[in-house]
């Protein structure tokens, strides 16, 4: 597996503020196919928060939207991220899967942490 950093190269867009205008607005910016997604999520976390009268729905989809945006605004990273996505799920090698998972981990662990998401590390 890579022992490269996983982004070299400066971020297409400082992180954006956690909350859904600046979140869709990074989303408009660095990867607008992902607008009817967001839009739709949004709509239904927003259903969710009013049915159970909490905040949660809203605050996971923040969340996992903010950490999306910080992955997407690194290409480089993006993309490594989808081909060890692929890897691990075609592939038989435990050890490459292994390693590969590990280097999953280390991304996410990132993306959480520039998002201000708790839960990337363990």
């Amino acid at each position: 597996m890579s022992t490269q950093p996983e982004h070299t190269q400066a971020p297409l867009i400082e992180q954006p503020a956690g909350t859904p205008e600046a979140l869709r607005a990074a989303v408009a910016l660095i990867a607008p196919g992902s607008l009817a997604a967001f839009d739709t999520e949004r709509a239904e976390a927003l259903q969710q928060a009013r049915t159970d009268v909490s905040a949660a729905p809203l605050r996971r989809f923040i969340g996992q939207w903010a950490v999306n945006v910080a992955i997407e605004r690194f290409p480089a990273r993006a993309a490594r991220l989808r081909e060890l996505e692929t890897l691990v799920a075609n592939s038989d090698d435990l050890v490459q899967v292994r390693e590969a998972t590990a280097e999953i981990g280390r991304i996410l662990d990132s993306a959480f942490a520039e998002a201000g998401v708790g839960g990337g590390a363990a």
